[in-house]
């Protein structure tokens, strides 16, 4: 692609809470310094919130607001101080805008992309929302209609957005992330043997995330426990940190045969082999989980997580059931459901692969490049 002939100067890229907001952020930021090095790139985020930590350990530069959500709790301290924090937040944002002068605002979402985009569209400063998920966060849909341009991680946003602003980019993800998912030249073989696998069988991987889903993990002692043999697969199971410990005890209980055949993971640093080995992947709804598996491109079970914000990852979910891409799995039928699915999608090879070719027709591999091209026709 030819540069752009409006250099990018100065930006400012504000949002985070978590890292389905800062990891897109910090994408489309590697992917302007790429094209403008010059650019002074300068995040907003939320004290106390993982964007304070995260962006500066990717090495960029970011200033913090005093500002939280609203709790559901009517009587919670935090809604008390919501007015007082979002009136220093909308007054610090003025004033870090007014310093560092920007040529473009990007929010990603998250509580600290309200006050700076709010302020930016009030002083006539070219605008932008990166939403990832299907069914946008209530700070997007509260400035729908102040900025410019919406770089949409789904298809169907014009529920809540201005069409005419919509652009379908995907979801961006940094380099060292499709290099993970990408085959990276290495071999089944070598995947197999990382995990101590002879190849013999097909390989589930069954991922709750970092942290772990509680209901995965049960739903993989169903699988397992009333049976003395071994699975017909062999098993990555990435529990989570935090459930790993209690599930090793768990499964030191059961069968040998049936401990042979599974690797009880709560972190696994080499996702680029787990993917390269699975034979079907089972997983949360998050958008940017969803971005790496459309290009892997495996088939896939999603089990959206019950608790997260307006039950976005099963809209996230049923986008991609609604084409055929995946196999929506409620969280409430996974304890049950889970071993159904997985067998099934093992002995219809036709259904995993018209899975499989739907789920790769939806890999959006150049979303950062198209994010950012989309950002300079702005200027």
């Amino acid at each position: 692609m030819a540069d752009s002939t409006h250099p990018l100067n100065r930006v400012i890229i504000s949002g985070g809470g978590t890292g389905g907001h800062i990891h897109p952020a910090l994408a489309i930021a590697d992917e302007i310094k790429r094209r403008h090095p010059q650019c002074d790139i300068l995040f907003v985020g939320a004290k106390g919130r993982m964007e304070m930590e995260k962006v500066p350990a990717a090495g960029y530069s970011i200033k913090g607001l005093w500002i939280t959500g609203v709790d559901r709790n009517w009587r919670s301290l935090r809604n008390w101080l919501f007015p007082f924090k979002l009136i220093s937040s909308l007054w610090n944002a003025r004033r870090i805008l007014r310093r560092f002068r920007p040529e473009l605002v990007v929010g990603v979402g998250g509580f600290a992309s309200g006050p700076v985009l709010h302020q930016a569209a009030q002083m006539g400063i070219p605008t932008a929302i990166q939403e990832q998920n299907s069914f946008p966060g209530i700070t997007n849909r509260l400035l729908a209609k102040r900025v410019w341009l919406i770089c949409a991680g789904f298809p169907g946003l014009e529920r809540w957005f201005l069409a005419d602003r919509i652009v379908e980019t995907g979801n961006p993800l940094r380099m060292q992330v499709l290099d993970a998912v990408s085959d990276h030249g290495q071999t089944k073989e070598a995947a197999w043997k990382h995990f101590e696998f002879d190849g013999s069988r097909p390989v589930v991987f069954v991922m709750g995330g970092s942290l772990g889903a509680a209901s995965m993990n049960a739903a993989v002692c169903r699988m397992v426990e009333g049976t003395t043999e071994a699975l017909p697969f062999d098993l990555i199971w990435q529990t989570g940190a935090r459930y790993h410990d209690s599930m090793r005890t768990r499964m030191q209980t059961w069968p040998d045969p049936v401990q042979a055949g599974i690797r009880c993971l709560g972190f696994i640093d080499r996702m680029d082999l787990a993917y390269r080995c699975a034979t079907v992947i089972a997983s949360r709804a998050g958008a940017m989980s969803i971005a790496e598996l459309a290009l892997v491109g495996k088939p896939t079970i999603l089990v959206p997580s019950p608790v997260v914000a307006e039950d976005h990852q099963t809209k996230n979910a049923r986008s991609l059931s609604d084409r055929d891409g995946a196999i929506l799995l409620p969280d409430s039928e996974v304890v049950d459901g889970l071993e159904a699915a997985i067998v099934g999608l093992l002995e219809d090879s036709e259904r995993a692969k018209s899975l499989q070719t739907n789920l790769l027709n939806a890999a959006r591999p150049e979303a950062a490049n198209d994010v950012v091209s989309e950002l300079e026709k702005l200027l």
